[in-house]
């Protein structure tokens, strides 16, 4: 008996061991992260600015990133930059104007580029078994963003799959943001004063949350509620900008906004154990925008 007990305790020893070790292996951190590069450096002028953002970007080690304004990028550019951070696989959405792109240490599948109907473009891919979607919706005109946040929804509620994360610039303000965006009637009057007989930022004289109001009904959940504190999440304007614009190191601070989201699906989201807006230190000078950083618990290969 005595044996028989020394025996069952030994294999529910090792057999415990071995469990541990297969959950820890089975979720794994997946670090996903967006971007905005402001106007692809200039263009690629600003070479040192470049250096700069993929030094920092090398140094947190994200498994996806999301890239917005590519101005002057190809292919061949952005391997060679995602190369520097450890992502061997990347996807361009185009090569003219202000493209999007996912980069990844895992292999991409594409499955929509669509530059047709919407102001810049959407790129939808797979990886880590996840769809993502890349946007950077119209930065002039609540109507038009409307229009493609819907388009968007219906793309993801037609998925056949409950695991998509929708990332990116969509210069849209969320309805959870409401109690600190609308104390700020400088930057609202600004915004009503811009001189466009076409387009307009505002929606009916008001700050417009209808964009992000639909992502958040597909359901799309955005991540960084109760990860951070959201009044101090900003994501732009930066410093940057200071001395342009008309832009001053006041209306910096006065013009605050988030704009820059990871949104995703909610059992995706339920694995979401950290969230960071980068948006202090070296980062102030590296664009006009702040990057995002999500950590997800997921199943990954080894």
């Amino acid at each position: 008996m005595r044996i028989l007990i020394h025996f069952l305790f030994f294999t529910f020893l090792i057999f415990g061991t071995h469990l541990s070790t297969f959950s820890q292996q089975a979720n794994k951190d997946l670090k996903v992260m967006t971007y905005n590069i402001w106007n692809g450096f200039d263009w690629g002028k600003d070479t040192a600015r470049n250096e700069r953002l993929i030094q920092w970007v090398k140094e947190q080690n994200p498994d996806v990133l999301a890239l917005q304004e590519l101005c002057d990028y190809d292919v061949d550019k952005l391997k060679k930059d995602a190369a520097q951070w450890g992502h061997p696989y990347v996807q361009i959405l185009k090569e003219k104007g202000y493209p999007t792109a996912l980069t990844s240490k895992e292999p991409i599948i594409l499955i929509e580029k669509n530059v047709d109907n919407f102001w810049h473009g959407l790129l939808h891919v797979q990886t880590y078994g996840i769809d993502f979607f890349v946007v950077h919706l119209s930065p002039s005109d609540a109507n038009i963003r409307l229009q493609e946040a819907q388009q968007i929804k219906s793309r993801i509620q037609e998925l056949s799959t409950d695991s998509y994360i929708i990332l990116g610039d969509f210069n849209s303000h969320s309805p959870l943001d409401a109690y600190w965006m609308e104390p700020k009637t400088a930057l609202k009057n600004k915004m009503a004063n811009e001189k466009n007989e076409k387009y307009s930022n505002l929606r009916m004289g008001e700050f417009d949350y209808a964009p992000m109001s639909e992502f958040l009904s597909i359901p799309a959940i955005d991540v960084s509620l109760g990860k951070a504190d959201l009044e101090a999440s900003f994501t732009f304007p930066t410093p940057a900008l200071i001395g342009l614009y008309d832009q001053t190191a006041e209306s910096i601070i006065q013009n605050r906004v988030r704009i820059d989201y990871i949104l995703a699906s909610p059992s995706l989201a339920k694995t979401c154990s950290q969230v960071e807006i980068f948006n202090h230190g070296a980062r102030e000078t590296l664009s006009d925008h702040f990057p995002v950083m999500a950590v997800f618990q997921v199943n990954k290969k080894e």
